[in-house]
Order: C-alpha cells, then sequence, then structure tokens
C-alpha cells in the first residue's frame, strides 16, 4: 500500500476529496449500467412485464405506493428506478463511444494536418472551422434528421461528426510545437518512416491535453444526448434514456406526479458532477504549470 501511495499521481488523487467523491459516484454509475439487468427490479422495455394497470403509481413509501415500484412508476406502468438504470447504460454508452470515436478521429485528423502542413492542413481545418461555426447541438439535430429510423448508433455518429474537431484542434497545435525538435529532426535524418514518426514520437508527447480533454468531454457528451433524447429527436422511445424520461414527466409534474422528473433529474445531475469533479482534479494534475504551482 505505501509503494502504491509513493506515485505522485495516486497521493494526489487520494488527498483530493472531491476527486475521490467523483471517483466512487463514477464507479457506482457505471456498476448499475453495466448489471442493470441484473440489478433492476424489472426490465422497463419488455411488453410482457410492463401492465398499465401499475401507470403513474407513487414511490413505495407514499400512499399508494407499492414495494415492488421503490421510485414509483411513469404512464406506461414502467419502475423508474429500472428505468433510471437502464438509462443509465445508454447514457454512458453514447458518452463513452463518442468521445473515444472523436477523440481518435481528431487525433488523426490533428496529427496528419499538423505534421504536412500545407494544402492538407488547410482543408482539414477549414473543415474543422466549418464543423466548429455550427452549435453541436443544432448540428447533431439537422444530422439525426436525415435519418429515417433513430437509435444509440445513430445518436452517436451525429455527435461524433460535431465532436471531433475539438480534438483535431488541439492536437495541430502541440504537433506542430513538437514536430520541429532535435529528437523529431533525429528521427527524420535517421530513415524513420513517416507513420512511426508520427505514432512512436510525436504521438506519445501530445496525449495528456487530448486525456484531459476526454475527461471534460464526456460530461457534455452526456448531457447532448439527454438535451436531444428531451426534445424527441435523440435515441428512440423504444430505447431508455433518462432525457426521454425527463421529457415525459414534464407532462405530469403540475399534476403533482413530481418523481417522472426528479428522480431521473438527479441521477443526470448527479453522474455529470460526478464526472466534472474527477476531470477538474484530472485537468490540474496534467496540467505541468499548475502542478509546479502547487
Amino acid at each position: 500500500m505505501k509503494r502504491l501511495t509513493d506515485n505522485p499521481f495516486v497521493y494526489s488523487f487520494l488527498r483530493d476529496p472531491s476527486a475521490i467523491f467523483g471517483a466512487v459516484l463514477i464507479l457506482i454509475f457505471a456498476f448499475a449500467a453495466l448489471f442493470s439487468s441484473v440489478i433492476a427490479p424489472m426490465n422497463p422495455y419488455d411488453l410482457t412485464a410492463v401492465d398499465l394497470a401499475n401507470s403513474l403509481l407513487p414511490p413505495a413509501w407514499m400512499d399508494g405506493g407499492l414495494s415492488s415500484f421503490p421510485l414509483g412508476t411513469d404512464d406506461q406502468g414502467r419502475g423508474i428506478l429500472s428505468t433510471i438504470l437502464y438509462g443509465l447504460r445508454t447514457s454512458l454508452m453514447v458518452g463513452f463511444t463518442v468521445v473515444i470515436v472523436s477523440s481518435i478521429l481528431g487525433i488523426i485528423l490533428g496529427m496528419v494536418g499538423g505534421y504536412y502542413g500545407g494544402v492538407l492542413d488547410a482543408v482539414i481545418m477549414r473543415c474543422a472551422d466549418t464543423v466548429f461555426s455550427f452549435s453541436t447541438t443544432l448540428l447533431a439535430i439537422l444530422l439525426l434528421g436525415v435519418f429515417e429510423s433513430r437509435n444509440i448508433w445513430t445518436v452517436v455518429f451525429a455527435i461524433c461528426i460535431a465532436g471531433w474537431v475539438k480534438y483535431a484542434r488541439t492536437i495541430r497545435g502541440s504537433v506542430l510545437e513538437v514536430r520541429e525538435t532535435a529528437y523529431i529532426t533525429a528521427a527524420k535524418a535517421s530513415g524513420a518512416l513517416d507513420f512511426r514518426i508520427l505514432f512512436r514520437h510525436i504521438l506519445p508527447n501530445v496525449l495528456p491535453p487530448v486525456f484531459v480533454l476526454m475527461a471534460v468531454d464526456l460530461a457534455v457528451v452526456i448531457m447532448l444526448e439527454s438535451t436531444l433524447s428531451f426534445l424527441g429527436v435523440g435515441v428512440s422511445i423504444t430505447e431508455p434514456s433518462l432525457g426521454m424520461m425527463i421529457s415525459i414527466g414534464k407532462n405530469y409534474i403540475y399534476a403533482g406526479m413530481w418523481w417522472m422528473v426528479l428522480f431521473p433529474g438527479m441521477t443526470l445531475i448527479l453522474l455529470v458532477v460526478a464526472i466534472n469533479l474527477f476531470s477538474d482534479w484530472f485537468r490540474d494534475e496534467m496540467n505541468p504549470k499548475l502542478a509546479r504551482q502547487a
């Protein structure tokens, strides 16, 4: 244990209560999402398990509530707790997939543009500027409007089209600084192939800011997916989503059925806050200037 705490990265993490709190929450949500089919009292999207007679039931501790539905039910008779657990799986799946795909695409385009420069760099950056000139939410809505049917993967595709730009611009700026250094010049002089130079010598030195960007972007993507589902242009209505739960619940909130909005809303807020707490610590830890000041 002492050897583990001797690592400055681990030591810094253990000294930051907000980072620990965020990481614990993320692990809890990830566990709940991964094993939602086991933990959830019911499968809210299995038509044989849903009964309309159980619709709009209050939480179990209120009059009229049932112990089989701890957080109440929605207008279709689906348990709020079960739907939240399945919705978490959608949020995290979309979030991590978009961040990984967008970062890979952005890294490749940013490295190629920054390393070779010239016309290729100009074309990539003009495409990036064009995409960046649109609101990410608006561009995702426009792209989703093209598809006849929507599911998780169409949402991932639409957000990735708008999300690669920030990674490409970040990587390009770092590559422009690194490509003129002595060790890159020496690698070229030794006859190393461009592919080897890019992925063996340049990539490891430009990744730290991308890792920080990925950590911060995860919360943004999760909120964007929920926003799209809330607006009715995200995942299909047959798929679970926290944003869709809030959208449905808002129609009943003035009738006193607050649990349909409160519980999925709190879950979404806690998830985003947890990611932001962890990413704030991670950003400070990966920033050499802030680390020196500390």
